[in-house]
């Protein structure tokens, strides 16, 4: 049993320009779980991003998109995170991979932040990385040299879909992840 969820951070980019862009996979998700849970995006200057509260089989969720930038996702998630006293381990993040191929997807607590911009800046200024992860694969251009252009860049519609259709799968997943059902979710998920 790992911890429940009381926060899930989608992580991306603020702005028209980055919204259907590869690195926006986390907002997508977030912007997901509102339609199907309930609950309203609405600025909050003090948590430096977009919230919303969903009720997930009964569980009370903070849902977070940041809008300072990937790479200071952090100070948006510590603030929501000390105003209403949750713990690290009570949040999930929910991010683009480039170390996936597109249309899968790994749910896992902990880790490193890969290369992640958005993850180094939470483990840095939230002290540590015990938080749960759903990372959704977005593929390697193949040249570390084209992978901003890569994140920075709208889907193909192929890839569009299958980004979507994994997000499908953990939003039917998502109130056993929130419950603490981590495995039991894993298990669903990475056997697809």
């Amino acid at each position: 049993m790992s911890a429940h969820v009381d926060m899930i951070v989608g992580l991306g980019n603020p702005g028209n320009e980055y919204a259907n862009t590869r690195h926006n996979a986390g907002f997508w998700f977030v912007d997901e779980v509102v339609r199907k849970f309930g609950g309203h995006f609405k600025s909050e200057k003090k948590f430096q991003g977009d919230a919303a509260r969903s009720t997930i089989k009964g569980q009370q969720v903070w849902l977070l998109k940041p809008d300072t930038y990937m790479n200071l996702s952090g100070q948006a998630v510590l603030a929501l995170m000390q105003f209403y006293k949750i713990k690290l381990e009570n949040i999930l993040v929910v991010h683009d991979d480039l170390d996936l191929p597109v249309g899968t997807l790994k749910l896992k607590q902990g880790g490193g932040h890969g290369g992640h911009n958005g993850l180094r800046d939470i483990i840095s200024r939230c002290g540590g990385n015990a938080f749960q992860r759903i990372r959704l694969g977005i593929g390697h251009p193949g040249n570390k040299e084209k992978v901003t252009g890569h994140v920075l860049k709208k889907a193909s519609q192929d890839d569009q879909i299958a980004i979507e259709n994994v997000i499908d799968q953990a939003i039917s997943v998502l109130d056993q992840i929130v419950h603490g059902e981590t495995n039991k979710a894993m298990q669903t998920l990475h056997t697809k």
